[in-house]
């Protein structure tokens, strides 16, 4: 008896595959996130006067914090790796199918910038308008001690953050998803949908933000076939944000 292995995917395997992705990294992290925003609400008090703090401490010990933080970042993109591989199989070429390679590191440089200004400095004044209106927790970017390797772990976690969101909901969800003959509107509204709703912790203002960066990155996805100046711009972001929190003195951001 000969088992047959090459039997092409099938549509019910590509949807399941695509659910089991991401019930293991964003989707995941979109119903903790929809679970967290329900708990500010039903708390005391508004949610404009609760907190959602990024980048937390995980030990009062300094090398076991670092040593949490690093094994933190690198199972994160475990997911990635999955992702990749299967992609692998089907439809193949999975670095230019994802367009994460290095054949173009200038353009993608100088692309990815362009994306990071066209989406921070309107974000910006989106979490302004946002926490003027009390739909927002306070936003704590950073809240690692005051110790020697916070700053390049705050890198580390900007570029685990952009590779995982860029990867996962921009360039295998969109794919898997035409694969699925999804229509192109569905596809775009499925991906931005989803990395909104897995910043719902941070509040409403923070869903909406996401949402319109997470149409912008599908498009541009779908238009050039290249995630790597997507992953650059997020990278940015996040430095910016992130970094920038941490060194600077925090009366700058009461507005958060």
């Amino acid at each position: 008896m000969t088992l047959e292995l090459d039997r092409p995917l099938t549509r019910r395997t590509l949807s399941t595959e695509t659910w089991l992705v991401l019930g293991l990294s964003l989707g995941q992290s979109a119903v903790y996130a929809l679970t967290s925003i329900v708990a500010k609400l039903t708390a005391e008090g508004p949610l404009s006067a609760q907190t959602a703090a990024l980048n937390t401490s995980r030990s009062e010990r300094p090398y076991l914090d670092l040593t949490y933080q690093l094994l933190g970042i690198s199972f994160a993109l475990l997911p990635v790796l999955l992702a990749i591989h299967l992609l692998a199989r089907s439809p193949g070429d999975p670095a230019r199918t994802l367009g994460l390679d290095a054949r173009r590191p200038g353009q993608d440089l100088v692309r990815g910038a362009g994306l990071a200004a066209l989406i921070g400095l309107p974000g910006l004044a989106l979490f302004w308008a946002a926490a003027q209106l009390g739909l927002n927790a306070t936003l704590v970017p950073a809240a690692l001690p005051d110790v020697w390797w916070a700053a390049p772990v705050l890198i580390f976690a900007a570029v685990q953050n952009a590779v995982l969101e860029e990867v996962i909901v921009v360039g295998y969800l969109v794919t898997r998803l035409r694969q699925l003959q999804w229509r192109l509107g569905a596809v775009v509204a499925t991906s931005a949908l989803l990395r909104g709703s897995y910043h719902l912790y941070q509040g409403f203002g923070a869903f909406v933000g996401n949402a319109v960066m997470g149409v912008i990155f599908s498009l541009y996805f779908l238009r050039t076939r290249r995630v790597m100046p997507l992953v650059v711009a997020h990278t940015l972001l996040d430095i910016v944000a992130f970094v920038g929190y941490a060194a600077l003195p925090k009366e700058w951001f009461d507005w958060l």
